[in-house]
């Protein structure tokens, strides 16, 4: 099934095309025997696939039609209002005047209204649904400039945190080579460095994972659920996301987390929503009826980091005694829409304005002049109540309405009935079609017997009748399309920022896998180099070099750019490398020939991750690494002892990070602890690494 977004395109076009229907019935209904050439003369501005149809000769035929209907078969001049319409969807719009005006000359007043807004609702309905359209096929062009935006961000991090360490240690190591006689004290400063800018890129990666603001609010209630606190969220549409989003999210969590250490509170309110007075921005507010005063409420550095992203965090108490924590920051990505993807809602609000005014005038023209002032009220009331229905229609609402409907009709009488479309167009939009039919069905019938008691003519009982059911569904169109427009904005931020949030889980995973262990590597190799003597160093620190190297290239592909090509078997010399260089006795055995790039890239991160844990997690003597065919795949298992039963749930975000890169390629991960022995296990499927004869085997 398509989603709401896919569908909504064709839901637009569809609901202008019922409209557009809606208006030739009127003049087929009453007697004109052109009203079905107009309505298909005028789909042809409605659906792309007839707009191979469109010019001035499509133009000419309509007016030749309409005109024909006016003179020829005395049809009313609001058939115009076709023409007028077309007229101003094409260049030759200026002639929507002269047409105008000939339906003033032709015709009285009331019809000739009835042509203006015609024409404004063709032109504008046309209008909406294409813009309906753009906007949908828009959706993934915001959602790829969006991750662009976060790539360029995430290399600008990068670029002044990690790149900077990596050429701090290269330039280390280099002046370790040229200075010998220095290059104990060297290496002791480059170290130094590496350990800083390892610990810079786990924090990284943790921060990237930290995406956005509504999944903390939701553990966040649970927390308080399972407190007994009674916990109530109000988020409006404003919803953080990278930064902003990870930082509100961490100060949530330490206020949800303070009160229930505390066990005091009973209620407590968290908001998010913008600052008022202040665009751009983004509040969050925790608020409890917490025993505990301002004082109390310490965050350690938090304030300070508040400030340093330029916002500020603050606790007191509300006028009741409710402790608040309040935390305001710049939301800078805020809105993704472009301000001016916002014109095409405030025209659909401008024309069903034009025609509630409309309606409104024609109403109007015919009260009598004593009850002109009264009537006003009722009307303005009337188009108050339908231009806030773009957000939806309440029971009380409906009411209100219907009582607007019908009651003035005992004061104004006849003026009143064309105002009934008015509240069909509500009744079609809360209530589901198999209700509200019957129930327009209903108005439409009490509006035809209205006008039987007020002893109208048959032709006016019919145009009532008819009028009530297109009204209501002119009323329906702009403001279904006006919440279209809404929620097409709404999808494509969701999309745009589900893209934001899959790039910044990429770029953590890829921080974690590559640089993480690269940076790792880096540290003990420089500490090994400490500790031999200088022609021994000189290999190790050439090595470094190498590695340095190698980082800046995973650097760059972390921040989105081109993706180093990992090769498993180097991958394996330089696990057997680095795991030499910290004391353990390494074999491989690689029985696998040439696999495809993606394959051996996973593979080569695989054994990083792997090599990493055995450094920290373990106190190993030796280690295997294995990559063979296996079960109509292929296999790499990384095994070693000295494995520490305390850091055994460590590492879940790097193992983590290779389940969803193995699956990518339909592949496994397993891991198993047998005393002190740790098997890695991964395994993708032949499909995707076909093995090769050659073999390769180390020791």
């Amino acid at each position: 099934m398509r989603s709401v977004g896919e569908r909504q395109p064709g839901v637009a076009r569809g609901i202008a095309a019922v409209v557009v229907a809606g208006f030739a019935a009127v003049y087929g209904f009453a007697g004109s025997p052109l009203a079905v050439v107009v309505f298909g003369l005028q789909l042809v501005y409605v659906f792309p696939g007839l707009r191979r149809f469109r010019g001035k000769w499509l133009l000419a035929v309509q007016a030749v039609v309409v005109y024909a209907a006016v003179l020829g078969s005395g049809t009313s001049v609001g058939i115009l209002g076709f023409l007028g319409g077309s007229l101003l969807l094409t260049s030759w719009w200026p002639l929507a005047v002269p047409v105008a005006v000939s339906a003033a000359v032709l015709g009285p007043a009331d019809p000739a209204i009835s042509m203006v807004l015609m024409s404004l609702l063709i032109c504008g309905l046309t209008r909406l649904a294409e813009r309906v359209e753009e906007v949908h096929a828009a959706r993934l062009t915001l959602a790829v400039a969006a991750v662009a935006e976060e790539r360029l961000r995430i290399a600008a991090e990068l670029s002044q945190g990690l790149g900077r360490g990596l050429a701090e240690v290269a330039r280390g190591v280099r002046l370790a080579l040229a200075e010998p006689d220095r290059a104990t004290e060297t290496l002791g400063e480059v170290t130094g460095t590496a350990r800083g800018f390892l610990t810079d890129a786990r924090n990284a990666a943790a921060g990237y994972r930290a995406t956005s603001l509504a999944p903390e609010v939701t553990t966040a209630r649970a927390m308080l659920a399972a407190a007994g606190v009674t916990a109530e969220v109000r988020s409006g549409e404003v919803e953080p996301a990278g930064p902003a989003g990870a930082l509100l999210a961490t100060v949530l969590r330490e206020a949800v987390t303070e009160i229930v250490r505390r066990a005091t509170a009973r209620t407590c309110l968290i908001e998010v929503s913008g600052t008022p007075g202040t665009p751009g921005t983004v509040r969050l507010r925790v608020i409890s009826d917490d025993s505990s005063t301002a004082e109390d409420a310490g965050f350690g550095d938090l304030p300070g980091r508040v400030a340093a992203a330029g916002g500020v965090l603050t606790t007191g108490l509300t006028a009741e005694g409710r402790l608040v924590v309040e935390a305001v920051l710049p939301d800078v990505r805020q809105p993704l829409v472009p301000a001016d993807d916002r014109g095409a809602f405030w025209l659909s609000m401008a024309l069903l304005a034009a025609v509630l005014v409309g309606f409104s005038v024609k109403a109007l023209l015919i009260v009598p002049g004593a009850m002109i002032v009264p009537a006003a009220v009722c009307l303005v009331a009337i188009v108050f109540m339908q231009l806030r229905s773009v957000t939806g229609w309440h029971v009380a609402g409906l009411g209100l309405m219907t009582a607007l409907t019908y009651l003035p009709i005992l004061v104004f009488g006849r003026p009143w009935l064309g105002l009934a479309g008015f509240l069909a167009g509500p009744l079609l939009l809360s209530l589901r079609w198999a209700v509200a039919w019957p129930l327009v069905a209903g108005l439409t019938g009490s509006v035809a017997l209205l006008a039987v008691w007020l002893e109208l003519p048959a032709a006016l009982v019919v145009n009532y009748a008819v009028s009530t059911v297109v009204t209501g569904l002119v009323v329906y169109g702009l403001i279904r399309l006006a919440q279209q427009v809404r929620e097409l904005h709404a999808a494509r931020q969701e999309l745009a920022r589900a893209a934001v949030v899959e790039e910044r889980l990429r770029a953590a995973r890829d921080l974690h896998d590559l640089l993480g262990h690269s940076m790792a590597a880096i540290l003990l190799k420089c500490e090994l180099a400490r500790r031999l003597d200088p022609d021994r160093a000189r290999a190790e620190l050439a090595d470094v070099l190498a590695m340095t190297e190698r980082a800046e290239a995973d650097m760059r592909a972390v921040s989105g750019g081109t993706v180093r090509e990992m090769s498993l078997e180097s991958e394996v010399r330089s696990a057997r490398s680095v795991l030499s260089a910290a004391g353990i006795a390494t074999d491989s055995d690689l029985a696998v020939g040439d696999l495809p790039a993606d394959v051996e890239h996973v593979l080569g991160v695989v054994l990083r991750e792997a090599v990493t844990n055995v450094l920290r997690h373990s106190s190993a003597t030796s280690c295997l690494i294995s990559a063979t065919p296996w079960d109509g795949g292929v296999r790499l298992r990384v095994r070693n002892d000295g494995a520490r039963p305390a850091g055994r749930g460590r590492g879940s975000s790097g193992l983590g990070n290779l389940t969803v890169r193995l699956a990518a390629l339909g592949g496994t991960l397993t891991t198993e602890t047998t005393g002190d022995r740790f098997e890695l296990d991964a395994w993708i499927p032949m499909d995707r690494a076909a093995a090769g004869a050659g073999v390769t085997a180390g020791r």
